[in-house]
């Protein structure tokens, strides 16, 4: 299982950051709040495409498409770090 945290210098992530887990199962996103949070869950079967948003300069954003599940976007990350997201992702995906 891997853990990463967004930044607390990007929007929306200053006091609570997100964090998106790739562990067994599929991939989570949790988005903390002061009295209650979101958290999003989509199985390794169900993803259908992983996209980095990588700008010259700034954050980077990873976007996960699951098969009738929506969407994961999670914005905040290093360029490292969301490469290595995806790297996680696909070597999941190939092993199901």
């Amino acid at each position: 299982m891997e853990i990463f945290i967004s930044s607390r210098l990007t929007s929306g992530n200053k006091i609570f950051p997100a964090k998106v887990i790739v562990d067994e199962l599929g991939v989570t996103l949790r988005i903390p709040g002061l009295f209650s949070g979101n958290e999003k869950t989509i199985p390794f079967s169900r993803i259908a495409s992983v996209d980095i948003i990588c700008p010259f300069i700034g954050f980077s954003t990873i976007v996960i498409e699951a098969t009738g599940e929506g969407r994961i976007e999670a914005h905040g990350f290093t360029k490292s770090e969301a490469k290595r997201m995806k790297e996680l992702i696909i070597a999941k995906i190939n092993k199901t």
